[in-house]
């Protein structure tokens, strides 16, 4: 999962620039916190926190004011407006937070996607990735234009601020407008498009004076052979440095894993944190059930899906798991309007919950994990926990779940399981963990066994003493298995002996 750190008023002031907001008060300063970005409506309480930007939704002149009052009560960091005036702006003042002016032009959930990009994030593991706005800005560092970084839909993600100036299509797409239309048809019609999406070649278009549009270089954003997105290089008043293509290459590569990133962000965060919440105990199962609708005492039950097979290229990876978090939360929504699907520690986790005393969700999960193959060319392994009584239990389904898909990762080829299917492999499986990491409770004597006698001895202990049949398995002559029993120095008439030995050859 990723978690949103601080970055500075300053900061996102600097990244958003002239064509969506304008500074009106900051009685505050602008190195105050900015930690989140929240949509704030007149027609409901304002649940603003301290470090907020608070979009004003809906409420223009004096309408506003009760908001700002309240986000001054949070210490909220700043609150943005459509349309300010001397009245909201001495109100933030006395408030103690700075007030924002949106252009009229902007869309707010443009600003609020573009808005949330700013602020830096890191991983579980601590590695900060920073954020698309100081990517392009880098990128418009090294090859001397004016960036914009955009998804596959050419949606603007990011830019960078520029002093030069920038042309029509620039500025119609950062204010979340489509470019100028003959411009987008020629670019379709000299199969522009098609090269950003095929491969890495960095691509040259022509400026257009009589349509207002600047000479430019774009690339392709990649993860293997999935397309996340372009970034864009628009000539300003100087021309383009001598490596502007070189850099621009390698800034694409180095751009996929943020998209990748913000692909894996569920497209409400809120309900990713209610389900870690109460599978970790941290939420009970009433306050949850209320938020998404259900019933805390009807039955749930979780399924837990991983990702296997090698992971080759790391951005590759990350897509695949990410469409494959995608693909879950469509059919899991299906079936249950109040499912919840989170993403962790390269697992997914779906609580189902109001579901029927004898609900029956091997057919889903086997629908999924088929689908999966199908579409995503994806190996998919996936454990059913137990429906248990009411939400209140939903991690003890989890906890079951976990331990299913452990015993599977370990030793197990099945594709979709539950514990009443394999509680044997699972318990073996736990068993043998067990021994892995703990040395000292092994027979020296088995671990010593050379490659060709720990086989042997272990077809043999599974054929349960039937010198033929395990002398089948192993493809060799009875006599040949009998000489090789021999020179092992165990002996094996004592069940005990034969027990702990199957264990430890099975662990190896």
């Amino acid at each position: 999962m990723y978690d949103r750190t601080v970055s500075s008023l300053r900061h996102v002031l600097i990244a958003l620039g002239d064509p969506l907001v304008e500074l009106q008060v900051a009685p505050q300063g602008l190195e105050v916190d900015v930690r989140e970005v929240v949509i704030v409506d007149p027609d409901d309480p304002p649940d603003v926190s301290a470090g907020d930007l608070a979009l004003v939704i809906g409420a223009r002149g004096r309408a506003a004011l009760p908001l700002i009052r309240a986000a001054g009560r949070a210490k909220a960091a700043a609150v943005a407006v459509k349309e300010s005036s001397q009245a909201l702006e001495q109100a933030a003042t006395d408030a103690g937070v700075a007030l924002l002016e949106v252009r009229p032009e902007v869309r707010w959930g443009h600003l609020e996607s573009l808005a949330k990009g700013v602020l830096t994030t890191t991983t579980d593991d601590g590695e900060v990735l920073g954020d698309l706005f100081a990517l392009a800005q880098t990128i418009a560092t090294l090859t001397g234009g004016i960036v914009s970084i955009e998804d596959t839909a050419s949606r603007v993600l990011a830019y960078s601020r520029s002093s030069d100036e920038v042309d029509e299509l620039r500025r119609l797409s950062i204010l979340g407008r489509q470019g100028p239309e003959p411009y987008l048809k020629m670019l379709r019609e000299w199969g522009v498009y098609n090269l950003l999406r095929s491969g890495e070649e960095v691509v040259r278009i022509d400026e257009r004076p009589e349509l207002g549009i600047r000479r430019r270089i774009a690339v392709g954003i990649h993860a293997g052979q999935q397309p996340l997105g372009t970034i864009w290089v628009q000539e300003g008043d100087q021309p383009l440095t001598e490596q502007a293509e070189r850099a621009l290459l390698g800034a694409a590569r180095v751009t996929a894993p943020h998209l990748i990133q913000q692909r894996n962000q569920p497209t409400s965060r809120f309900r990713e944190n209610l389900l870690a919440a109460l599978l970790t105990g941290r939420m009970d199962a009433a306050t949850v059930a209320g938020q998404i609708g259900a019933d805390p005492g009807k039955p749930a039950a979780v399924v837990v899906f991983a990702v296997r097979g090698a992971e080759g290229d790391r951005s590759e990876h990350e897509l695949r798991r990410a469409e494959m978090t995608g693909l879950i939360s469509v059919h899991a929504a299906a079936y249950r309007r109040s499912a919840l699907v989170s993403e962790s520690g390269g697992r997914t986790y779906v609580l189902l919950p109001d579901l029927a005393p004898n609900a029956q969700l091997l057919n889903l999960t086997r629908e999924i994990v088929t689908t999966a193959r199908r579409h995503l060319h994806t190996a998919v392994q996936a454990a059913v926990g137990s429906t248990v009584s009411t939400l209140d239990d939903a991690r003890i389904s989890r906890q079951e779940a976990e331990r299913v898909l452990d015993a599977m990762a370990r030793d197990l080829d099945a594709e979709v399981a539950t514990l009443a299917d394999v509680r044997s492999q699972v318990l073996v499986s736990e068993i043998l963990a067990l021994l892995q990491d703990n040395p000292r409770i092994r027979d020296p004597r088995i671990d010593a066994l050379d490659p060709e006698l720990a086989k042997s001895l272990l077809a043999y202990l599974d054929a349960l003493g039937d010198v033929r049949a395990a002398a089948d398995k192993l493809h060799v002559h009875p006599n040949t298995l009998r000489y090789r029993l021999k020179r092992i120095d165990l002996d094996l008439d004592d069940p005990l002996v034969r027990l702990i030995a199957q264990l430890q050859l099975r662990m190896r």
